[in-house]
């Protein structure tokens, strides 16, 4: 489990890493245009990436209200920082300091109030950048594969469900209170 979660004054923090063998641009283009946010991040976001500019979020399947946001922060190609919600998340992106090295860091943060929901949080960041993983290398991720993967839904809970269980023995009970999401 690469998540870790901390306590930030009156909030909590779930921190993931990820070195991604991919220079900073790629991955800036995935994380903010739409047709690539579409093959990882959990909802259609409409809005313009300007600081100060209001965002919506919306279910792709229209299974879930869509709700509001705003963007926080803009430096490309290093760092997004916007309001989901209630959450703050933040992406950013940090190049290999060694030439001999391609790629990049990749660290998302979300930043809430309630512990309760770290572990069912955290299961679902994890398999969003598995997601996202695969979609920067070109593969298909392989609890995609078989007979009977059914809607991709279904896919993204089953791997959801494979991920939550580590992270509620890594965090608690306290932090596991929250089930999955609907």
């Amino acid at each position: 489990m690469d998540g870790e979660l901390e306590r930030a004054g009156d909030q909590w923090k779930l921190r993931f890493a990820r070195q991604l063998p991919h220079p900073p641009e790629k991955v800036w283009r995935a994380i903010t245009e739409p047709r690539h946010l579409e093959a990882w991040f959990p909802q259609r976001i409409i809005g313009e990436w300007v600081v100060g500019a209001p965002l919506t979020f919306e279910a792709r399947g229209g299974e879930h209200p869509a709700f509001a946001g705003e963007v926080l922060a803009w430096d490309p190609p290093s760092l997004l920082e916007f309001r989901w919600g209630t959450d703050v998340i933040r992406f950013e992106i940090k190049p290999h300091e060694n030439g001999a090295t391609a790629g990049c860091t990749f660290v998302l943060t979300d930043a809430f109030d309630e512990l309760g929901k770290a572990a069912r949080d955290s299961a679902g960041w994890h398999t969003c950048l598995d997601y996202l993983e695969h979609h920067l290398n070109g593969t298909t991720p392989p609890w995609e594969t078989g007979p009977g993967t059914g809607h991709v839904h279904d896919r993204a809970r089953r791997r959801w469900s494979e991920v939550h269980a580590g992270y509620v023995e890594k965090f608690g009970e306290a932090a596991s209170a929250i089930g999955p999401p609907v």
